[in-house]
C-alpha cells in the first residue's frame, strides 16, 4: 500500500497494490499492520456504504463533534467521486483550507480523513457506491456540517454548484463563518 500525504499532510491518499491475473485483480484495502507501520494507528469500529444514483449527488460537508469525532477511510467501489476534506481545527495553521482527491472504482485510491476535518464528496458518474470506515460511532447530537458552496471555502467541486443534487439536510447547513469552534 502506498501512503501519500496531501497538501494538508494529515489527510492521506492511500492506494492499495493490485495483483492482476487473467481473472481480474485482488487488493488488500485495509490492514491494521500496514496502517500502524505508516504511523496511522486507527481503531475502526463501523463500516458505512452509500449509493448515489444521479451524477452530481453531493453529500456533505459533514463532521462529528467531540467526543464523537470520527476519522474516516473513504473509498469508491463503483463509479467515481471527488472527495473533499476541510480543516476545521481552530488554531490550526491550515484552518479553513481544503484538499480533494478523485477516488474511483478503477484507481482503487482511498482517502484518510482525520478527526477535526469536515468531509464531503460529489459523484462524477451515475450509480456511484462509496464505502467508508469510521473510528467512532455515530451520535446524532454530535453531527455538524458546513454548506458545500460556502464562498469563504470556495471549494471547486468540478460541477456547476446549482446542479448539485442535495439532501434537504445538506441544503440548509450553515456557512463556515457561522461555525462555532468545534475542535
Amino acid at each position: 500500500m502506498e501512503f501519500i500525504p496531501l497538501e494538508l499532510p494529515e489527510v492521506v491518499l492511500m492506494t492499495p497494490r493490485r495483483f492482476r491475473d487473467d481473472r481480474g485483480w485482488f487488493e488488500e484495502t485495509w490492514s491494521r499492520r500496514r496502517m500502524e507501520d505508516a504511523g496511522l494507528a486507527l481503531d475502526f469500529v463501523q463500516d458505512n456504504q452509500s449509493l448515489s444514483e444521479p451524477k452530481g449527488t453531493l453529500r456533505g460537508l459533514h463532521f462529528q463533534a467531540p467526543p464523537f469525532a470520527q476519522a474516516k477511510l473513504v473509498r469508491c467501489v463503483a463509479g467515481a467521486i471527488l472527495d473533499v476534506a476541510v480543516d476545521i481545527r481552530s488554531g490550526s495553521p491550515t484552518y479553513g483550507r481544503w484538499v480533494s482527491a478523485e477516488l474511483t472504482a478503477e484507481n482503487g485510491a482511498q482517502l484518510l480523513v482525520p478527526r477535526g476535518f469536515a468531509h464531503g464528496f460529489v459523484t462524477l458518474m451515475p450509480n456511484t457506491a462509496v464505502c467508508y470506515k469510521v473510528d467512532n460511532f455515530y451520535d446524532k447530537a454530535s453531527e455538524g456540517g458546513i454548506r458545500f458552496d460556502d464562498p469563504d471555502l470556495a471549494i471547486d467541486w468540478g460541477i456547476d454548484n446549482s446542479a448539485a443534487v442535495l439532501s434537504e439536510k445538506d441544503r440548509i447547513l450553515p456557512s463556515f463563518a457561522e461555525l462555532d469552534p468545534v475542535f
